[in-house]
């Protein structure tokens, strides 16, 4: 049975026919908790901690970056018990694309499924680009240098310790290859790839918490005052400039792009939109649902988790950070490496660098890994060619899919710039975020009485104020021409290939299931 006109676009899925899907599917089901929990740290812990907390302190938030951390991880907070419910009673591979298709329609999932192919696929290009750079640096104190011309996406600056251009980026070699390495672990499976991700996440775990311990012993508690420094340029004679009013200026300065504000509330404000980045990650846990032992149980805890954990890392390590290197000196690509410098302690200095080197490379694992489920599921669908869910017959994992993704994140990797890739992963994330709490208030009306292992707290107030704050930093990263342009002609392209290929193909459109049997009737929106 297939619908006609429009309605077609907006077919949903029963939630009892992705429940049975679920049910049915191929992937090994090996994922406990505390592996969920640890999935998701390894995603989370990586480029903010390591590379954003010092710009952000430095020229926007100074000593109240903490503060910055805390309004952010209350933004991520939201988002994340939308996500847990959701992960709760649709416990599937393709995370927000699975959830957008029971609730808003195909064509809305498709669009989803491009906007986490930005989330995750050019997440791990931004992440491999940090991975180069502690990587080169590394090399470098260990006597061996790679051409700088090779350290960068063609026309990028590199300088030099002192700041000076020593020459201009080709390809950024060693992003690529980390980015290769990863794509070949997530071919030979998930059990050995969160193998290799607890040992990691052990390793940056222990690195995060002994700067913390003994870092701690060299803070300066002068450095902290003021915890909010003055806004500079200072605000106009006769202009009001009580805390509310400061608030207001900074979100209207958040929503026509100007982000300009340097310290004050706007540069509190303006630096939590900055180490946004830093959060992304702990969505990645839903995308294993299908891998999951017990996910009703487990996806809330692995995502829950995981954030609350990091959190308290970022704001412990942050204070930490400007408590020991005033933070006006903390604008530099490593500022963790510059306060371990300034402690005195070269071997530390060492240290921190290969656990920057591992968190950033299970946070490549944990991205990959999510979006070659999500096209997994998008191929189970009919939305994709089925060679993306060819499953290995040995290794039991998406491997067609996994080395197309890990190709293209190759390609982003080597030639683009990591402002143009973090901008754009942003935008995809928030967007996301958006339509999954919007998901969450539809369902809710809509399916009133499904099974919700885990419900998210305080509805509708949850997911309104994560919707509405999402939208309020996605205005702010669209401002950019640049950025606005390339994200409109991806969505346009995106959705010429679905008329042209995935509305044709879809099995619920033809009235299969994922499986190829004849499915129950489709859902429709009310009036079709």
């Amino acid at each position: 049975m297939a619908s006609r006109g429009l309605g077609r676009m907006f077919m949903r899925k029963s939630v009892e026919q992705i429940q049975s899907e679920h049910e049915h599917g191929e992937l090994k089901r090996t994922l406990g908790a505390l592996n969920l929990i640890l999935l998701g740290i390894g995603c989370i812990i990586g480029t903010g901690i390591f590379v954003l907390t010092g710009r952000a302190a430095a020229q926007y938030a100074g000593p109240a970056i903490t503060i910055s951390f805390i309004i952010t991880g209350m933004l991520c907070a939201f988002v994340a018990l939308c996500y847990a419910e959701l992960a709760s009673a649709l416990p599937v591979s393709g995370s927000a694309y699975s959830y957008t298709y029971a609730s808003m329609g195909e064509v809305v999932a498709w669009i989803m499924g491009l906007l986490l192919l930005l989330e995750y696929g050019l997440a791990a290009s931004t992440v491999s680009v940090g991975w180069s750079g502690y990587c080169v640096s590394l090399l470098a104190d260990m006597g061996i240098h790679i051409p700088p011309a090779l350290t960068a996406a063609p026309g990028v600056e590199v300088k030099d310790a002192a700041g000076q251009v020593i020459a201009h980026g080709i390809v950024n070699l060693p992003a690529i290859c980390v980015i290769a390495a990863v794509t070949c672990l997530l071919v030979v499976g998930i059990s050995e790839s969160t193998t290799v991700n607890n040992i990691i996440v052990a390793i940056k775990l222990s690195v995060v918490v002994a700067f913390i311990v003994i870092g701690s012993r060299y803070i300066d508690p002068k450095l902290w005052s003021p915890l909010v420094p003055a806004q500079i340029p200072a605000v106009a004679p006769g202009v009001p400039n009580d805390i509310w009013h400061q608030i207001g200026r900074a979100l209207v300065a958040v929503m026509t792009g100007d982000n300009s504000s340097k310290y004050g509330i706007g540069g509190v404000i303006h630096g939590a939109a900055v180490i946004f980045f830093a959060y992304l990650g702990f969505e990645a846990v839903s995308t294993a649902g299908a891998e999951s032992k017990n996910p009703s149980k487990d996806m809330p805890i692995g995502i829950i988790g995981s954030l609350v954990i990091c959190t308290i890392l970022y704001i412990l390590t942050s204070a930490v950070l400007v408590g020991v290197v005033p933070y006006a000196l903390l604008d530099t690509p490593a500022p963790i490496a510059v306060a371990v410098d300034r402690m005195g302690l070269p071997w530390f200095s060492a240290l921190v660098k290969i656990g920057a080197i591992a968190g950033l490379s299970s946070v490549m694992l944990v991205l990959l890994y999510g979006q070659t489920r999500i096209f997994y599921t998008m191929s189970k669908d009919g939305l994709l060619p089925t060679a993306l869910a060819t499953v290995h017959p040995k290794f039991k994992t998406p491997w067609i899919n996994t080395i197309i993704v890990g190709a293209v994140a190759c390609c982003a990797a080597g030639f683009l710039s990591l402002d143009a890739l973090s901008d754009l992963s942003n935008v995809g994330s928030l967007t996301a975020f958006a339509l999954v709490c919007i998901t969450v208030l539809y369902l809710r009306v809509k399916n009133p009485d499904l099974l919700r292992p885990f419900r998210t707290p305080m509805f509708p107030v949850v997911p309104i104020l994560g919707a509405v704050m999402c939208f309020l930093l996605l205005m702010s990263l669209m401002a950019g021409i640049a950025t606005r342009n390339f994200f409109l002609l991806y969505l346009v392209g995106g959705l010429a290939l679905y008329f042209v290929y995935g509305i044709w193909n879809s099995k619920l459109g033809k009235g299969l299931t994922v499986s190829g049997h004849e499915a129950a009737p489709m859902e429709l929106p009310h009036g079709e």
